[in-house]
């Protein structure tokens, strides 16, 4: 298991569709954002930095699934919990546990995986997964 890097977000207005709650996109839109977030709390350079040094230009997403308990809307503050769960040689699973304060203690608002792979480029310029750089690993466990 790895470190634990908390994002947080404040819901906006335009955030929410005419019900009132979070339109379910902005919450992946969050979660990238999220991503990036625990790369930098944990340690790890910028990606023009890893770019030039390792070959990764970022951490491009392969798969994800979520599940979505409670809702969310207008002037809710998220947080968003972040750890990478499992590595795999060429991709690993970053996990989200996504909450509110409330008055009753914390709500659970939604749980997320995605598997993400370290990004290089190809001698044609095409993406391809690289094997996970040993430097990043241990700055993030």
């Amino acid at each position: 298991m790895s470190k634990t890097i908390t994002y947080t977000a404040r819901v906006e207005f335009g955030d929410c569709d005419p019900a009132g709650i979070v339109w379910f996109p902005n919450f992946f839109g969050w979660i990238d954002a999220a991503s990036r977030h625990f790369f930098a709390g944990c340690g790890v350079p910028r990606w023009e930095e890893t770019t030039r040094t390792l070959g990764v230009i970022g951490t491009p997403l392969v798969d994800t699934k979520a599940r979505f308990v409670s809702t969310a809307s207008y002037g809710d503050t998220l947080r968003f919990a972040v750890q990478i769960r499992e590595w795999r040689e060429k991709s690993f699973v970053q996990a989200y546990r996504v909450t509110r304060d409330d008055p009753e203690g914390e709500t659970l608002i939604l749980e997320c995986e995605e598997v993400r792979i370290f990004g290089g480029k190809r001698p044609d310029g095409r993406l391809r997964a690289l094997p996970i750089p040993p430097e990043i690993r241990a700055l993030c466990e």
